[in-house]
């Protein structure tokens, strides 16, 4: 086994995977600058076709990039919204809280540990049923089609049109699956860092969100390309150095919160700059003998699963 070229692979992952921050904030200036020289014929017979709508809208709708906006956005309202509403939540309103009561149960401060302890877990169930359950959930959702958009903008910028697969059923199939297989790897993920061995457990989780991120960030890539799963994670296995190191900085970033919810913040906030990262990176192959089959035991799950459920899927 190549040591010096695994570790390597790893660095040139975990340098490639920081380099969509620097990236993003240029992007959007040059895919506009290039689309402004490239051929406009087909916008043309596209405009006279369109009744109702004016050149200059829909040039702007169909050629402006929205990489850095979609990014702002995203920032916004994972961490101006959600992340800021815990904060002020935790640290605002309940020591508040806690203060007036202390204040009105002065002469009985027995009193007031008792209502403050039935008053404190009926606010944090309260205020997580009805604010940040739905606005984690609303999130997820505006952040996928964020996501998206971040994506397609990258690749046109560049490789060009996309590719994607040959037929709709294919590619919902190829969808389902693999939501399957990411929720499967992530209860795998869980499972192996509780190996009675906390250093072994530990890297263990670490290394499958590792990878569980990169394949996050170079599946739109991937998608567009019109790789299927099985090639996806076949190419991931085969050079797991790279992806280890270009998934790394999320996982670390990602675990530091002990909150569920701030964990989904900083991911969605760091995210799009990884999608860009992945768009943009070339990863390092070739460096092991050794594919680190990781996803063939929840690729097997999923088979099962899928073809009782929904129908045959394609076997790796």
């Amino acid at each position: 086994m190549n040591i010096a070229g695994i570790i390597i692979a790893m660095w040139r992952g975990f340098i490639d995977s920081l380099k969509g921050g620097l990236v993003i904030f240029s992007m959007d200036k040059q895919i506009n600058e290039r689309m402004k020289k490239s051929p406009v014929k087909a916008d043309a017979r596209r405009r006279e076709s369109s009744v109702g709508h004016s050149p200059a809208k829909y040039s702007k709708h169909h050629r402006e990039s929205k990489v850095l906006k979609r990014t702002i956005q995203c920032c916004a309202l994972n961490g101006g919204v959600c992340w800021a509403s815990i904060i002020i939540f935790e640290y605002g309103l309940l020591p508040s809280l806690k203060y007036l009561l202390s204040i009105i149960f002065g002469q009985s401060p027995g009193m007031g540990m008792v209502v403050w302890s039935w008053t404190k877990p009926f606010l944090t169930i309260t205020f997580s049923t009805i604010w940040i359950l739905p606005l984690f959930l609303l999130s997820k959702i505006v952040n996928s089609l964020w996501f998206q958009d971040i994506a397609d903008s990258a690749y046109r910028y560049r490789q060009g049109r996309p590719m994607l697969l040959s037929s709709v059923s294919k590619l919902i199939a190829d969808m389902l699956f693999s939501v399957l297989v990411q929720a499967l790897f992530l209860g795998q993920g869980v499972l192996v860092s509780k190996v009675p061995l906390p250093p072994i457990g530990d890297i263990l989780a670490l290394v499958h969100m590792c990878l569980l991120y990169a394949l996050y960030a170079f599946e739109y890539k991937w998608f567009n390309m019109g790789w299927e799963l099985h090639r996806r994670l076949t190419f991931i296995e085969c050079n797991w150095p790279y992806f280890v190191g270009f998934g790394l900085p999320l996982a670390i970033l990602t675990q530091l919160p002990d909150s569920y919810i701030i964990s989904g913040c900083v991911f969605s906030i760091l995210f799009p700059l990884f999608i860009v990262s992945g768009n943009e990176a070339e990863p390092v192959t070739d460096v092991c003998d050794c594919p680190l089959k990781l996803f063939s035991p929840v690729v097997a799950i999923a088979n099962t699963l899928f073809n009782k459920t929904i129908g045959p899927a394609k076997r790796r």
